[in-house]
C-alpha cells in the first residue's frame, strides 16, 4: 500500500492554484491537516479579528475538502511535534506545504524538516502565497533590494507569473486517519460579539475570495482614481483573502491582466508587487517587525502617552478623518488604505507614539493582519524603514480629509455624531462658528471631542524630534 502524503495547510487555505495540493495528489492518498500553533508564533499568533476570519475560513475549507472526497484534520499544539508524530503514525514519508516567510515560521519549519528527516521523511515547501521567492530577486551586485522601484522592475524582468493551477477533481483519503479536534472547541470566535458587523461585510473562504475578485474586476478601470477615495468601493478588499491564501496572487494577477489594460490595471499590479517587496524585506531583514530598519531610529525620542494612544485606538482624537478610520477598523476589521496612512502618520508624528504600538493594534484588529505588510507599512509611514517616506512628511489630517473625502461621506458614515455639520466644517468642527454649531445643536467637547493636539504645534514637535535625531 502506498504511504499517504500529508498536506499541511497554512496560509494557503484553498484548493485551486495550490502547488502543495497538486504535488500531494500526484502520489496517491492525501491527509489534509491544519495545525493551530500559537506557541510557535508567540506574539505573532493571529489577533482577535484574524482569528474570527480563520475560524470561518477553516470551516469553508473543511466543507470544500469534503466535497472532494477527503476530510480536513484539525490539530492544536506544537507543529514541530504534531507533524512528525502524524507522519510516524500514518507512515507518511512526505509533507507538502506552502512556504511561510515569518521568522518564527522559518525556524519552526527547519525543526520540522529535521524531525522528519530523522524519520526518513521530508518536508517539501512550495511557492504558494507569493509571485516569486524573495531569495530569487537580487540586485546586480547580488544583494537584496532596499528600494521598491528597482525591485519591481527586477520582478517584472522574471516574466509573467505562471498560469494558475486548477483544483483537483478528487482527493483520495487514507483508509485510517486520526480523528482530530473540533473547530468549535478552539475558541477562535470572540466571546463578546464585537465582530457583529463582520459577517455582513466579509465572506471568508475560497468562494468568497473568488466573488470578491469578480466584483473588483468591475472597478479596475477606475482604480487609479477611486483607490484614494475611502467613501467609494474603489479598492480590491482582497487583502484578507490573500493573507490566508484563499486566493493566490497569481490568480489575481492573471484575472486583472485578462480583464482590462491601461494605467489603472498597472497601478493595481504594482500594489501586488509592493506586497512582494514587503515579504522580500521580511525575508532578508527578519528583525523588521520589532526594530527599525534604519538603525539610527532606535534612538528616536518617542513620547509614550497611554491617554493619547487610547484616544487614537478608540477614534476619539477630535480629527474626523482619523477617528473615522479607527472606527471603521474596529467595526469592520479593515481600513481603507489611504486612511491607514493618515491614521498611522497621526499616531507616530502628531502624537509621537512608537510605531510598534500602532502595528500591534493593527495586528489585533485587522482581518488582513500580515506580518510582512504590517511591519513594512508602519515603518514606511514612520520614516524608519527601507525606502520609507521621509519623517518630515507630516500629513495634515484636515487637508487629507478635504482632499480624499471632500463631501464628508466617509466621515459621516463612521462618525455619525458630526453628520449634521456642513461640508465646509465636517473635517474641522472646531473651526465652525458658534452660530453654525447652534443651528445643528452641536457642542464641541460634549458631542465630539476637541482635538487632542494642535496640528501646527504637533508638526513642529515632530520636526524637532527628527532634527534632534539627525544631529
Amino acid at each position: 500500500m502506498t504511504a499517504p502524503v500529508i498536506l499541511w495547510f497554512r496560509q494557503d487555505l484553498r484548493l485551486a492554484d495550490n502547488p502543495a495540493l497538486r504535488a500531494a495528489t500526484k502520489t496517491g492518498s492525501v491527509l489534509p491537516v491544519f495545525v493551530l500553533d500559537d506557541a510557535a508564533a508567540g506574539a505573532w499568533a493571529p489577533g482577535g479579528a484574524a482569528r474570527w476570519w480563520l475560524h470561518h475560513s477553516l470551516a469553508t475549507l473543511a466543507a470544500d475538502v469534503r466535497t472532494h472526497g477527503a476530510r480536513l484534520l484539525l490539530l492544536r499544539g506544537s507543529a514541530e511535534t504534531l507533524i512528525p508524530a502524524l507522519a510516524a503514525e500514518t507512515g507518511a514519508r512526505s509533507v507538502q506545504a506552502g512556504r511561510l516567510y515569518e521568522p518564527w515560521a522559518r525556524r519552526r519549519d527547519q525543526r520540522v524538516a529535521e524531525a522528519l528527516d530523522a524519520l526518513g521523511g521530508k518536508l517539501v515547501l512550495h511557492t504558494s502565497s507569493l509571485l516569486t521567492e524573495p531569495h530569487r530577486v537580487r540586485s546586480g551586485s547580488g544583494a537584496p533590494y532596499a528600494v521598491f522601484t528597482p525591485f519591481a522592475r527586477a520582478v517584472m524582468a522574471l516574466g509573467e507569473p505562471e498560469a494558475p493551477l486548477p483544483p483537483p477533481r478528487r482527493m483520495a483519503m487514507p483508509a485510517k486517519a486520526p480523528a482530530g479536534e473540533r473547530l468549535e472547541d478552539w475558541g477562535l470566535l470572540p466571546r463578546r460579539d464585537w465582530a457583529g458587523e463582520f459577517p455582513g461585510r466579509w465572506q471568508p473562504g475560497e468562494a468568497g475570495a473568488a466573488a470578491r475578485l469578480r466584483d473588483f474586476l468591475q472597478c479596475v478601470p477606475r482604480y487609479d482614481t477611486d483607490r484614494d477615495l475611502p467613501a467609494r468601493e474603489g479598492t480590491s478588499r482582497l487583502s484578507p483573502h490573500l493573507h490566508w491564501g484563499e486566493i493566490s496572487p497569481r490568480q489575481v494577477w492573471h484575472a486583472v491582466r485578462d480583464a482590462t489594460k491601461g494605467q489603472s490595471a498597472e497601478t493595481f499590479l504594482k500594489e501586488l508587487l509592493w506586497r512582494e517587496f514587503s515579504h522580500h524585506l521580511l525575508w532578508h531583514r527578519p528583525e523588521m517587525p520589532e526594530a527599525p530598519l534604519r538603525a539610527g531610529f532606535r534612538n528616536f525620542a518617542w513620547a509614550p502617552d497611554a491617554r493619547h494612544r487610547r484616544a487614537w485606538e478608540r477614534g476619539a482624537t477630535g480629527y474626523p478623518i482619523v477617528d473615522a478610520g479607527m472606527r471603521q477598523l474596529w467595526r469592520t476589521g479593515w481600513m481603507h488604505n489611504r486612511v491607514r496612512m493618515i491614521v498611522a502618520s497621526f499616531l507616530v508624528k502628531h502624537l509621537l507614539q512608537p510605531w510598534q504600538q500602532g502595528a500591534a493594534w493593527f495586528w489585533d484588529t485587522l482581518v488582513d493582519a500580515n506580518l510582512a505588510n504590517n511591519s513594512q507599512n508602519w515603518q514606511w509611514v514612520a520614516g524608519c524603514g527601507s525606502d520609507a517616506a521621509p519623517y518630515f512628511r507630516v500629513f495634515n489630517p484636515v487637508l487629507q480629509g478635504r482632499k480624499f473625502d471632500p463631501g464628508g461621506a466617509y466621515v459621516r458614515t463612521f462618525v455619525p455624531e458630526i453628520a449634521a455639520l456642513p461640508d465646509t466644517h465636517i473635517h474641522s468642527p472646531w473651526e465652525a462658528p458658534d452660530t453654525v454649531l447652534a443651528e445643528v445643536g452641536f457642542r464641541l467637547g460634549r458631542d465630539y471631542p476637541k482635538p487632542i493636539v494642535d496640528h501646527a504645534a504637533a508638526r513642529l514637535r515632530a520636526l524637532d524630534a527628527f532634527a534632534a535625531l539627525r544631529a
